[in-house]
């Protein structure tokens, strides 16, 4: 028995280039400091502003987010993915630094807009990256390498920052700020550059699944972004009710938030490359992000069971939701990475991760504003009805590409 798990889990890793697990070792050092937006809301209370405001900077950065995806997307086409990331990581440092200073509300809203987009313009010039230094058998292998190196640094960064806001909330800037710095120190000395030729010329993959050139132009994509919207405004509630709901609704100390939050990171560690291993090229990408959309909306009527101890109800609700995001994540990244091409990689990524942010705005801002007007056990039941809605879309879609497949057979 032993044995056979072993050789599943040296299977799970096996056949990824040299590349992913370097551009890996990078995503290592950048997220063991990531804390400081999970514990913004926080922060912001703690600085004595309201929880509507904490949710409103958490949104700002989103749509900082937002402006960085687009022209992180596009740069990255026009200029490299490799230049991009370091420069998205050194200035992103530099501005944690700054952010950390500032005491007025508005210099919080504004240098949270400004970090954003240069920390985020970092995403799909990652995700690019990842679809270069891969083959397409093993690309959402490779993806969930990046994500399980992700995971395995943002649950020692949570578990870090809660002890580091016990003790002084600024410090969660300043490790933040240094590990994006040596992160982009660490990427020009373990990767070898990659020019935007060298990028536009990668080796022959298999034909990409749409038929148009750019990613504006593609229906199916765009129509797969939006349930996508719908899934990630849930998924966002991660990082601003539910650290929130934490400790005013269930009496945690920050200490055990962070603790909780860190199950999150260790699971996935764990588990989420042998699941992608066992499920890939078993089920449509579609369905499998579908029944992620399910449980996580389940995860977050678990967080109604407040008869049941509040530490209970914490590690039920972010276990389910770490199995959610291990169903759903790592086959998203698939799925749009092959409708794409070589050339037009760039604007797919960029859209994609445009979405993630504008699915931060909506759900950092308007969760807090639904928790503090109608309280948090009706935001929770809303954000399961969200999720069943698209859990519906990705399985219609997939409905509709079995059906358009046959179709294709018959003529």
């Amino acid at each position: 028995m032993f044995s056979d798990t072993l050789n599943l889990y040296r299977n799970a890793y096996r056949g990824l280039t040299r590349k992913v697990w370097l551009l890996s070792i990078v995503m290592l050092v950048n997220r063991s400091g990531t804390m400081v937006l999970a514990f913004m809301t926080l922060y912001c209370r703690h600085l004595g502003f309201t929880i509507a405001q904490g949710g409103w900077v958490v949104a700002i950065y989103g749509l900082g987010s937002v402006t960085g995806a687009l022209i992180g997307g596009r740069l990255s086409d026009k200029f490299g993915f490799y230049f991009i990331q370091f420069l998205a990581l050194f200035l992103g440092g530099l501005m944690f630094f700054i952010l950390g200073v500032m005491e007025t509300y508005s210099s919080i809203c504004i240098s949270a807009f400004t970090l954003a987009m240069v920390n985020e313009s970092f995403r799909p010039a990652n995700a690019t990256a990842i679809a270069h230094y891969s083959t397409p058998e093993n690309r959402t292998q490779s993806f969930s390498l990046v994500r399980l190196a992700i995971n395995i640094g943002f649950g020692i960064g949570i578990a870090l920052g809660g002890l580091l806001a016990s003790i002084d909330y600024h410090l969660l800037f300043w490790v933040d700020g240094a590990t994006n710095i040596f992160a982009a120190v660490t990427l020009v000395i373990i990767l070898p550059r990659v020019s935007v030729a060298q990028q536009h010329t990668a080796p022959k993959e298999r034909k990409s699944i749409s038929p148009t050139i750019s990613a504006y132009h593609d229906t199916v994509f765009l129509k797969f972004l939006f349930y996508q919207l719908l899934f990630a405004i849930c998924f966002f509630q991660l990082f601003t009710t539910i650290p929130l709901f934490f400790k005013v609704g269930l009496h945690l100390s920050e200490f055990s938030i962070g603790i909780v939050m860190a199950v999150n990171g260790l699971v996935i560690a764990l588990f989420e490359m042998v699941l992608v291993f066992k499920l890939e090229g078993r089920k449509p990408y579609l369905l499998l992000i579908s029944y992620g959309s399910l449980i996580m909306g389940l995860a977050f009527l678990f967080l109604n069971l407040t008869f049941m101890s509040g530490l209970l109800v914490a590690f039920t609700a972010m276990l389910t939701i770490t199995v959610a995001e291990m169903l759903s994540m790592p086959f998203m990244n698939s799925y749009y990475i092959n409708r794409s091409s070589n050339i037009t990689r760039g604007q797919y990524a960029g859209l994609y991760t445009v979405t993630w942010s504008t699915a931060q705005v909506i759900g950092s801002s308007t969760g807090a504003l639904f928790a503090g007007r109608f309280g948090f056990p009706v935001l929770w039941i809303l954000i399961f009805v969200i999720s069943v809605v698209a859990a519906a879309g990705f399985y219609v879609m997939q409905k509709k590409a079995n059906l358009l497949t046959a179709n294709r057979l018959l003529t």
